[in-house]
């Protein structure tokens, strides 16, 4: 392709997102330029937009426009329950369960000391003064059933703990709806070892 510069560009630009590898780049690229420039031009607009105001909050971490997320400044949260979650991503995902109405501490990460990301790069600093503020009670963590998840809620629970605070983790099990049979023998070992 002559004089594809800009073309070779936006491809490179879309392969930053996880999960796409150049094929699907170039599809996203190709459809792009070929059927919807009005979108093009509006994600360009919003990546845009989003680059330059979208921001963390200063008591959770979490992205907001305003220098404290709504979250954090409604009034009806308990805020006496936080919630320790490794990506804001986790954070919408327990939203949509209706089941929390506490606060949250977005990590933007976890303990990954074979790609440099210790306790400061998580905030464990920041986390320990904000669950040491007064108002909290019950420090739960949600962070991922990796190895790096474990880790990372490990460090928290010593952390916290020293500190008189009551830390839980999120239950592990089999999930709702599923056959015994059908799932993995480390998630009923995890069941067994977690009943109540």
């Amino acid at each position: 392709m002559a004089d594809a510069g800009a073309l070779d560009a936006l491809v490179q630009a879309l392969r930053i997102l996880p999960g796409v590898g150049i094929k699907s780049a170039q599809r996203m690229a190709f459809h792009l330029l070929q059927r919807d420039r009005a979108g093009a031009g509006q994600l360009a607009l919003a990546l845009q937009t989003a680059a330059a105001s979208v921001r963390h909050c200063e008591r959770c971490h979490t992205f907001t426009e305003a220098t404290v997320c709504a979250t954090c400044l409604d009034p009806a949260r308990d805020r006496a329950r936080l919630c320790v979650v490794e990506t804001p991503a986790d954070q919408a995902a327990m939203e949509r369960t209706g089941a929390y109405a506490g606060l949250y501490f977005v990590l933007m990460g976890r303990l990954s000391p074979l790609d440099g990301v210790g306790p400061k790069e998580i905030g464990l600093t920041q986390l320990i003064e904000r669950a040491c503020d007064g108002q909290v009670q019950e420090v739960i963590l949600a962070t991922g059933f990796t190895a790096e998840g474990e880790a990372t809620a490990h460090a928290i629970s010593e952390a916290l703990k020293r500190r008189g605070l009551h830390v839980t983790r999120l239950a592990r099990g089999v999930p709702v709806g599923s056959e015994l049979e059908y799932v993995d023998l480390g998630t009923i070992a995890h069941a067994l070892v977690d009943r109540r």
